[in-house]
């Protein structure tokens, strides 16, 4: 009897280990540097996060496993790597600053971006259940701490515990799931549970239709689709403003990248049950979102439920099931990431220690004296809620349209009357800004020069994928097409 070794093919996990040696040299410099004089190690973190995505870019069209399968190297992997990058390159920018001004320790701060970013990044290469949940745990155990990184701030500790005791409540949920799915297929690879089901037919088996929907919940909680987002409002006005733009951007999206890749490649023979029951979430999250956030002063708690919103506008791509779709999907998350970490870092600009501004109401007259300003945010909000020529509107119409080609007619007319409600809260801040004249003075805008520089990248971008989509939407479906 001979012993054959595993199967190790390192290159699968070149980006991650990239991130991983930028995170140690972080708390490394963070532990030699005085206090005080840290800022530079924000910079190592964005050094970091641009190797990441320089090695992925380098590693395109390499389509290969490692460690038995269990990590899979392909274009859609990489794509999502670059979502990632983005969102953590323009957080760690707009925080440079806001970090000093909390007292928020540099070293721990970045290191737990970069680890987040890690477990993201090991979600969309994932090839096997173990991987997903050790991936869900690595990003969710950095987003647990970032949540209340703030010690002084008592409804962040708040929302930190909340966050931690709800997601490990969603854990559970994955964790025995994927027990029933091992139970029921005698395996934890993607494609082998696929091919599984298929070849023996188990579609039907109780145990295989329970171990997908507790797996589905789970992550219903991760992506906070109603009824599993009571945990989402509290945690994003609790936690730091950054944190908070980090959160909605690339937890959500790394969220998508384990869904499409399990229901594709795993539970592809359970389409009909699941579709049936993502087109309710679907309906239940749009509407539930809009109507709530139309009631809301605080600006993160209105962009907290405009983030569960469009969490349905993405599943309804899911729904579609077609290589189009969920490169649309992939788009809208690229814009999603731009729109909003940029209106995150305009609430960003009018915080204060002790003084946060949050209510939508403290925008009134902003535009007198910070016209710029004014007027990006207008674009962020005009993006949000989907109106030409920006990349929120693409993004949407590029989902509703394949939704309309796949036979989805009512739910499409559902998620465009929710998008014609979500104009009314946006456009609120708008009237805010313009039409409502202010007693007393605007709240003072603080911004430094890497702070600008983010708010740059995510108006232009915003503004150029909303003109000139069409090569981000061709290259996000070519993820599909070749080779997925």
């Amino acid at each position: 009897m001979t012993f054959e070794p595993p199967s190790l093919t390192w290159i699968v996990l070149y980006p991650q280990i990239v991130l991983v040696i930028a995170g140690l040299v972080v708390m490394l410099l963070d532990s030699f540097s005085e206090r005080g004089r840290k800022g530079h190690i924000g910079y190592v973190a964005i050094i970091g996060i641009l190797a990441f995505a320089v090695v992925s870019l380098v590693l395109w069209g390499i389509h290969t496993t490692g460690f038995e399968g269990m990590i899979i190297l392909d274009t859609f992997a990489l794509f999502m790597n670059q979502i990632f990058s983005l969102a953590a390159v323009l957080t760690i920018l707009v925080s440079l600053a806001y970090v000093k001004r909390e007292g928020i320790p540099e070293g721990e701060y970045y290191a737990l971006i970069l680890f987040a970013v890690t477990g993201m990044s090991l979600l969309a290469n994932a090839g096997n259940l173990l991987v997903v949940f050790l991936g869900l745990e690595i990003m969710s155990i950095s987003a647990y701490i970032l949540t209340s990184i703030v010690r002084e701030r008592l409804h962040g500790n708040e929302a930190g515990l909340k966050y931690f005791l709800m997601g490990a409540f969603a854990s559970s949920f994955l964790l025995y799931g994927i027990a029933l799915i091992f139970g029921a297929t005698g395996s934890l690879d993607l494609h082998t549970i696929g091919e599984t089901i298929q070849t023996y037919s188990l579609q039907h088996t109780p145990l295989i239709f329970i171990g997908f929907c507790l797996i589905l919940v789970g992550f219903a909680f991760k992506i906070a689709l109603v009824p599993f987002h009571m945990w989402l409002p509290d945690v994003y006005q609790g936690a730091p403003s950054p944190v908070t733009g980090f959160m909605a951007t690339a937890v959500k999206a790394a969220g998508f990248a384990a869904i499409l890749r399990m229901f594709t490649q795993s539970f592809s023979a359970l389409q009909i049950e699941w579709q049936s029951i993502i087109w309710v979430l679907a309906i239940l999250t749009m509407t539930l979102g809009n109507i709530t956030a139309l009631v809301q002063n605080n600006i993160k708690r209105m962009l907290a439920y405009s983030a569960i919103a469009h969490a349905g506008y993405l599943v309804v791509g899911l729904i579609t099931n077609s290589h189009k779709a969920f490169g649309a999907m992939l788009f809208y998350l690229v814009a999603y990431t731009l729109m909003n970490v940029g209106a995150f870092a305009v609430v960003i600009i009018f915080e204060r220690k002790g003084e946060e501004n949050l209510d939508i109401d403290d925008y009134r007259g902003l535009a007198t004296r910070y016209p710029v300003i004014a007027l990006v945010m207008s674009l962020f909000m005009f993006s949000l809620a989907g109106i030409p020529p920006t990349a929120g509107f693409i993004g949407k119409l590029a989902i509703f349209a394949e939704a309309v080609r796949a036979g989805y007619i009512g739910l499409t007319i559902v998620a465009v009357l929710n998008s014609v409600l979500s104009v009314y809260y946006y456009l609120r801040v708008i009237v805010n800004m313009y039409m409502k004249p202010r007693e007393t003075e605007p709240p003072m805008a603080t911004y430094d020069a890497p702070h600008l520089v983010a708010l740059t990248i995510a108006a232009i971008g915003t503004l150029v994928l909303g003109i000139i989509p069409a090569y981000l939407l061709h290259w996000a479906t070519r993820c599909f097409t070749s080779g997925f």
